[in-house]
């Protein structure tokens, strides 16, 4: 049996997605569902067993996994609670580390390009201790994560037991199906493409940056379907160890992801420029883009989607149709 920890959220909903159409109905998922219809991220899918993650210890208690894909965290990095984030995103890591630990359990977890900050000291991979305790995360969400990979990296520099597979992945910008219940979290593109499709103009921020245009800001933008693949790698190979950065490599604009949908749709392009909230313009990233040789020198070769491909394959697949659900 497989846990998927945020198993029905966005990355986690497509990880047993892929899992399930392997052959895979040994899943057990856990996570809170609430009530914004995040059920129907796993309505297609077959589960072993579905648990609330304040039950999760007692219930791992005399279990054997095969492998615990731990991606369930408070995504938000808006979030302010820094208690309820330290509590879900680190200490509950915490505790699956050491249950993997003492149970000698593959543990492949989410880290994130937000513990990279504003950019400053690059977006290298390296898990040395020195190169870790550079960084500056910007926000609640990845200085929760950025904790937890300093934990996994003191013990590995003190020789200290772990799980006999331990892999942090650093998340750049993901979009794709099943991303709808995240709101203001979910990818530009999922959020304006009720407005591409309805010809009202797309609202993007404004730069408030010198030597940057509107629309200009970069991020590096990679397709789940690009996620799973490497999950998927990993939980068939592994001797793999390490902390990876899972992105394309290339920078691309937010005028480009839009641009890209307009295309897949055959529309002419409505773009309008709006202010950036003053109380984000400080902690604003203007450019992400992921290092992806650590990855790729660990024997990964699945490549990368091109960002008009993926766009198209979302639009065409999943946003323009009455099932947007994977």
């Amino acid at each position: 049996m497989l846990l998927v920890t945020g198993g029905a959220g966005f990355i986690g909903s497509n990880a047993v997605a892929a899992l399930n159409d392997a052959g895979r109905a040994d899943v057990a998922v856990s996570d809170l569902l609430g009530q914004d219809g995040k059920w129907r991220n796993l309505a297609k899918r077959q589960l072993a067993d579905f648990v609330p993650p304040a039950e999760l210890m007692s219930w791992l208690k005399g279990r054997k996994l095969d492998a615990v894909i731990h991606l369930g965290a408070n995504s938000s990095t808006t979030a302010t609670d820094g208690d309820a984030v330290i509590e879900g995103n680190f200490r509950a890591s915490l505790r699956l580390l050491d249950w993997c630990t003492e149970q000698a359990t593959p543990l492949i977890y989410a880290s994130s390009a937000a513990t990279y900050g504003d950019g400053a000291n690059g977006f290298a991979d390296d898990a040395s201790l020195p190169a870790l305790k550079a960084l500056r995360p910007m926000n609640l969400y990845g200085w929760s994560k950025h904790l937890f990979d300093l934990v996994v990296a003191e013990r590995a520099a003190r020789h200290e037991k772990l799980p006999p597979q331990c892999v942090g992945l650093k998340f750049f910008n993901v979009f794709g199906p099943n991303e709808y219940h995240k709101g203001p979290m979910a990818s530009v593109l999922a959020r304006r493409f009720d407005d591409i499709k309805s010809d009202n103009p797309v609202q993007l921020f404004k730069s408030h940056r010198d030597g940057i245009a509107d629309g200009e800001q970069r991020r590096d933008f990679i397709y789940v379907d690009d996620v799973v693949r490497v999950l998927m790698w990993l939980i068939a190979t592994p001797s793999v160890s390490g902390l990876f950065n899972v992105g394309t490599g290339k920078a691309r604009t937010f005028k480009d992801l839009i641009l890209s949908a307009y295309a897949a749709l055959g529309k002419p392009p409505n773009i309008q420029y709006i202010d950036m909230p003053a109380e984000i313009r400080d902690s604003y990233q203007y450019f992400t883009q992921s290092e992806v040789d650590r990855l790729r020198g660990a024997g990964y070769n699945g490549g990368f989607t091109a960002l008009e491909d993926a766009v198209a394959h979302y639009v065409k697949n999943h946003l323009d149709r009455a099932d947007r659900f994977r």
